[in-house]
């Protein structure tokens, strides 16, 4: 069961300060920063001093009657600027008793610094102002400490119980309600969780967007989109990033949110230290399967996941290709020894097992670049990695991620079909599927196999009853295209003998083997009864 979002302890912000009873009476109008009211007020300071700086730490809200105020409009812009520099959230002006409307020069100066400036048109209580703002200021931070012990109390659990990445992330999503994105420090996209929303808008461009937001020594909105980042650490130091996209653009991050990014980066730490993290294979793996699956929602939400992730999509030719093996070892993911050795021979790829004894390999080759030797070095890593019984097989090519999914299924029937009866090759296409590798596919068909039974089993239960070797004969004389000579000495036979062997299962079967589309029934039967195992007697 997912967690619940737990209710925000978040400071006030103006515009929800200005909302109060204890401020709509002063009937109180914006003159300058209307677009910085979501900054947060962390205290109400009342001051008639022209040098407030040295009595503020920032994300004060300023009230005053104006009554220090100079006439002097360079003077009034100093004032502002120390209200600017030390990060007061706003400056709210009463008046009446100095003013009775505010002036230009202090309106100009604060537009200037994007310093939120509200007049209150009608005299207030201060000391009711700062009580009740001061009241719910106290009542949020006590709020955010019982938060912070529940996002805690979450993070820990889900740590000791060995929770991964892609639980940790849905879990720091579904706490703030937001987007959240794991990258390592490549800035490709591991595992995110998008509560929902398309991939396209969201991941589109990751890399460059990514880099234009750095990481900062603490947690707060960086970079153009505003992004909050916490650092992933492992063995090695820095690994990655946790970013969580707010959607919108905030002076002051919520909170909360902090909170959560800071224990799901630490959570994240500690399943990296805990031992061997294929992290990259996973989410290859989860790419590979949601392609194979057709889980996107568009080929446009496709193209960003898997750009997202490192594989250049546009402007490329997309190969499916499925490894087959049986390999039993023990020791590093099979699909990681893969990857790696495709790594150090640049090619560009998403590969993850997709099936026991399967991988995937989803290429992505330039346009004018030939495939087949990119294949054969792939067949030749299979054998060297995963022993001489293994199967490349691959899809046709595609220019778009939409077709993929059809390229994958040709791939896995064909790595299906191979035999090994079929010829040897270091990798296998679909047009390399003959009719004893399309019967072995089907072997398992009911109806093939009672068409074979009815072809053949007079046949069978002569050499059964007589210690016959028809079946062997006929498979040679199949075998040879009708070549008697040649089938004789495939039999081991003489000629005569061979002869004879023939007009008794003409005699049986009823058929003429002369003829070419009886011939042809025939093979098809011995080729199911083939494929299916069975051996027959005398052979």
């Amino acid at each position: 069961m997912p967690p619940r979002r737990l209710v925000s302890g978040h400071f006030l912000t103006i515009a929800e300060v200005l909302r109060l009873p204890v401020l709509t009476e002063g009937m109180p109008r914006v003159l300058a920063g209307e677009s910085q009211l979501n900054r947060a007020v962390r205290w109400v300071h009342v001051t008639e001093l022209l040098n407030p700086a040295d009595f503020l730490e920032g994300g004060e809200l300023v009230l005053t009657t104006g009554m220090p105020y100079p006439q002097d409009a360079s003077e009034l812009r100093g004032y502002v600027d120390q209200l600017a520099d030390v990060g007061a959230a706003g400056l709210v002006v009463e008046l009446g008793h100095r003013y009775r409307k505010v002036p230009d020069e202090l309106v100009t100066a604060c537009r200037a610094r994007e310093v939120p400036l509200v007049e209150l048109a009608r005299g207030v209580r201060f000391i009711d102002v700062t009580q009740t703002v001061h009241a719910l200021i106290l009542d949020a931070q006590g709020a955010l400490l019982r938060r912070g012990r529940d996002i805690q109390d979450i993070f820990t659990a889900l740590t000791l119980r060995g929770a991964g990445p892609e639980e940790l992330v849905h879990t720091t999503a579904e706490l703030t309600g937001a987007p959240v994105v794991l990258e390592d420090l490549t800035h490709r996209v591991l595992m995110c969780d998008l509560l929902g929303r398309p991939y396209e808008p969201v991941v589109s461009a990751w890399s460059r967007r990514s880099r234009a937001a750095p990481t900062l020594e603490k947690i707060a909105p960086s970079g153009p989109e505003g992004w909050l980042i916490a650092p992933v650490q492992d063995h090695n130091g820095s690994w990655g990033r946790l970013v969580l996209l707010e959607g919108r653009l905030n002076a002051e991050p919520d909170p909360e949110h902090v909170l959560v990014l800071e224990r799901a980066a630490v959570a994240l730490t500690m399943a990296r230290l805990a031992g061997p993290a294929w992290w990259e294979r996973r989410a290859h793996r989860s790419v590979l399967r949601d392609l194979y699956e057709r889980r996107f929602r568009s080929p446009a939400d496709a193209r960003a996941r898997a750009e997202a992730l490192g594989l250049p999509a546009f402007g490329h030719r997309l190969f499916a290709v499925v490894i087959r093996h049986a390999y039993t070892g023990t020791g590093e993911h099979l699909d990681e020894r893969v990857a790696k050795a495709l790594a150090q021979t640049g090619i560009r790829a998403l590969v993850g097992e997709t099936a026991p004894g399967r991988i995937g390999v989803l290429l992505a080759l330039a346009q004018a670049s030939a495939w087949q030797p990119v294949a054969e070095r792939i067949g030749r890593l299979a054998r060297e990695e995963l022993g001489a019984e293994a199967v490349v097989a691959v899809g046709p090519g595609v220019t778009d991620l939409s077709g993929i999914a059809r390229s994958w299924q040709e791939a896995e029937q064909t790595a299906e079909a191979v035999t090994p009866a079929s010829p040897e090759r270091w990798f296998y296409v679909p047009a390399d599927v003959g009719l004893p590798e399309l019967l072995g596919v089907l072997r398992e068909d009911t109806r093939l196999q009672r068409y074979a039974e009815r072809q053949l089993t007079r046949l069978i239960e002569h050499d059964d009853r007589n210690g016959g070797d028809l079946l062997p004969a006929l498979r040679a004389y199949l075998t040879a295209a009708g070549n008697k000579s040649v089938a004789a000495k495939l039999a081991g036979m003489s000629r005569q003998a061979y002869y004879q062997r023939l007009h008794t299962i003409e005699r049986l079967l009823g058929c003429d083997l002369e003829s070419g589309l009886q011939c042809t029934s025939l093979h098809v039967a011995v080729l199911v009864l083939d494929a299916r195992g069975e051996a027959a007697p005398g052979a």
